[in-house]
């Protein structure tokens, strides 16, 4: 199984939903960036179920890093992060019956039987959990070099938010906001849409939309390794995420050049775009306008109706209702998580483009005789 991403900066997931912990492990980190685990901790609370809006499994999430940090600094060797499993019920999962739209069955395939199914093991979403670990490190970190990373709901249900205007300045209001949402007004229509699809026993997916501020041009590379490759590649880890589009995206589609082409004007020696339909991107290659996507987030598929399903020990068809402890919507949850895994490719791109000690910014201690 492929749990690690990157190319210079590396970051390798481990664990299980219902086993001991989870975590993460980030290698290529330049020596001497600040590590602050309050920082860790924020992120970990973003991510945290807080309402009736979300699951009622609630863990603490306490973590330890057990290696790669002294005296609050990395040390530039592999940093490993550990986050406890406290409030696990095992006894809610049961081996056979697949879930529908779950790995089950998938996983079955793949591993022959031996995979941990409990709560979805290895696939389940509380395995991000890590994934914001590491952000608490490589976010504040980005930040140091002016380089700041937003995520808001775009779409819950029929519920809807404003897109990103002032990115600057939207993505200042989203590290501010208890709801991650542009328009103040749309965090109850968006609420109303999760809560009636909780009273319906049911769940809603919804999209997000994510805008990266502060990047420089000429990141990233033609053909396979472009920003967008790079980045969907990541985003795809994510198990609810099941599209991405960047800047306009699909809706080049029924558009003519001459109404998105994005106008290229200069002043004070400042390249811009007087729009940016093209995201940030061209060639593959970041252009200096904030980088833009949006990702499809499908409805979290364990609900309480009663489903078809096959149970595969059984070798027959059956109907199955899913017990345990589930979020009716994973919309607000997932934003943390997409600007952890932005971060973490983010992090990597610049490395491989200005050396690994580009985000500690320190200079060489020892020069050649």
């Amino acid at each position: 199984m492929k749990n690690t991403f990157g190319q210079s900066l590396t970051v390798t997931l481990f664990g299980e939903s219902h086993g001991e912990a989870v975590g993460a492990v980030i290698d290529g980190l330049a020596p001497g960036i600040p590590v602050d685990e309050k920082e860790i901790e924020k992120q970990l609370a973003r991510r945290r179920p807080s309402s009736a809006l979300d699951t009622p499994r609630t863990e603490n999430d306490g973590f330890s890093v057990l290696s790669g940090v002294l005296q609050g600094r990395t040390t530039g060797t592999p940093l490993c992060i550990v986050i406890k499993n406290e409030n696990t019920k095992s006894g809610d999962y049961t081996y056979g019956a697949a879930r529908p739209s779950h790995a089950d069955y998938a996983a079955r395939c793949k591993y022959h039987g031996f995979e941990d199914y409990r709560g979805g093991g290895h696939f389940s979403g509380r395995i991000t959990a890590a994934l914001v670990a590491a952000g608490g490190i490589l976010l504040p970190a980005l930040e140091r070099k002016g380089i700041i990373i937003g995520t808001h709901i775009s779409q819950c249900g029929n519920a809807k938010d404003r897109d990103f205007d002032n990115v600057m300045s939207d993505i200042i209001t989203l590290k501010n906001a208890d709801f991650p949402v542009l328009d103040e007004e749309a965090k109850q229509r968006i609420a109303d849409e999760i809560m009636n699809a909780k009273n319906n026993l049911d769940s809603v997916g919804g999209a997000t939309q994510t805008a990266v501020y502060g990047l420089p041009a000429g990141m990233g590379e033609p053909f396979f390794d472009s920003v967008e490759g790079v980045l969907s590649h990541a985003l795809f880890g994510i198990g609810a995420v099941k599209g991405v589009e960047f800047g306009l995206g699909f809706g080049f589609a029924g558009a003519n050049g001459s109404q998105v082409n994005d106008a290229i004007r200069i002043d004070r020696g400042r390249v811009f775009t007087e729009t940016n339909n093209n995201g940030g991107i061209n060639g593959g290659i970041t252009n200096g306008m904030p980088v833009v996507f949006r990702c499809a987030v499908k409805p979290t598929p364990s609900i309480a109706q009663k489903q078809k399903t096959v149970d595969f020990i059984k070798n027959e068809n059956t109907e199955i209702t899913v017990a345990g402890r589930h979020d009716p919507a994973i919309i607000r949850r997932i934003c943390p998580v997409i600007d952890s895994v932005t971060a973490m490719v983010i992090c990597d791109l610049l490395a491989q483009r200005y050396g690994t000690d580009y985000l500690a910014g320190e200079e060489p201690l020892c020069s050649s005789v």
